[in-house]
C-alpha cells in the first residue's frame, strides 16, 4: 500500500482517535473510520484498524484491568457473542450505510432523550439483564460491521451512570473481548492481508501513545464533566453516523 506524507498524517489522526477512545473517551473512534476511509479503501480500512484496535487493548487493558463491572460485562458479553455472529453470517448482505444510520438515529435519540428527560442525570438506571443482551448483540453486530460499537453500548451503560473509571474500564474489556472474537471472521473474510497488517505496524506508536493519553485524561476529569463530555461525543458521533449514512442510502 503506497502512502505519502497526507495519507500518513490523516491515518496517523484517525488512529489517535481511536486511542483516545480506548482510553476512556468512548465515541470518538466512530469518527476515526471515515477519517481513515479518506486515504484507505473502505474495506481495507476495517481490517486495518482491527489490528491497531488490539494493541491498543493491550494498552487500556493494562491500565483498566481492575477498573471493569464485571457483572455488567456477563450481561452484555453474550450478546455481543451473538451480534458478531450474525455480522459474520450476513456479511455478504449487510447494507453498511443503513446501519451506520440506524446507529446514529439511537444515538441522537438517546442523547436528546437524556437532555430532555428531568432527573435523568440524578439517578442511576437499573440493570435489567434483558435490554442488556439486546444492546450487548446491537454492539456487536455494528462493531463486526464498521467499528461502531460504542453508541449502542453507551445507550444501555450510560444511564447506569458508573464512576468514570469504571465505565472506562468495562468500556475496555467489553470491546477488547469483541475484538478478539471478530479476529477469525474477519480471518475468514480474507480480511487480513500482509499489505494491510504492515501499514497497520507502521502506526502501532501513535495508537500505543494516544491510548496511554486517553488514560491519562480519565483519571483527571470529575465524573459529572465526564459524562457531559461523553453524552456530547456520543450526540456528535450520533449526527455523523446519520449524515454519512444518509448520504449513501441515498446515493449522494
Amino acid at each position: 500500500m503506497e502512502a505519502g506524507v497526507s495519507v500518513w498524517l490523516i491515518a496517523a489522526a484517525a488512529v489517535a482517535l481511536m486511542g483516545l477512545s480506548k482510553g476512556g473517551f468512548s465515541g470518538l473512534s466512530v469518527l476515526s473510520m471515515p477519517l481513515l476511509a479518506l486515504v484507505v479503501p473502505p474495506v481495507a480500512a476495517a481490517a486495518v484498524m482491527l489490528p491497531i484496535l488490539l494493541m491498543q487493548d493491550v494498552v487500556s487493558v493494562a491500565a483498566y484491568r481492575r477498573d471493569a463491572d464485571w457483572r455488567l460485562l456477563a450481561i452484555l458479553l453474550p450478546g455481543a457473542v451473538v451480534g458478531i455472529g450474525l455480522g459474520y453470517l450476513f456479511s455478504a448482505r449487510i447494507d453498511e450505510a443503513a446501519v451506520r444510520l440506524a446507529v446514529g438515529l439511537i444515538a441522537v435519540g438517546f442523547c436528546l432523550r437524556a437532555w430532555t428527560a428531568r432527573g435523568a442525570r440524578a439517578e442511576a438506571a437499573p440493570r435489567r439483564v434483558g435490554p442488556g443482551v439486546v444492546w450487548g448483540a446491537v454492539a456487536g453486530f455494528t462493531s463486526f460491521v464498521s467499528h461502531a460499537g460504542a453508541p449502542p453500548f453507551q445507550v444501555y451503560v450510560l444511564p447506569l451512570r458508573l464512576e468514570p473509571r469504571v465505565y472506562a474500564g468495562t468500556n475496555t474489556m467489553f470491546f477488547a473481548a469483541a475484538n478478539l472474537i471478530k479476529v477469525l471472521p474477519y480471518a475468514l473474510l480474507g480480511q487480513f492481508g500482509a499489505e494491510n497488517l504492515a501499514f497497520s505496524a507502521k502506526l502501532f506508536p501513535v495508537a500505543i501513545v494516544s491510548t496511554l493519553a486517553g488514560v491519562w485524561l480519565v483519571r483527571r476529569v470529575p465524573a459529572g464533566p465526564f459524562y457531559r463530555i461523553i453524552l456530547v461525543l456520543t450526540f456528535l458521533v450520533g449526527c455523523k453516523l446519520v449524515w454519512d449514512g444518509g448520504r449513501a442510502s441515498l446515493g449522494l
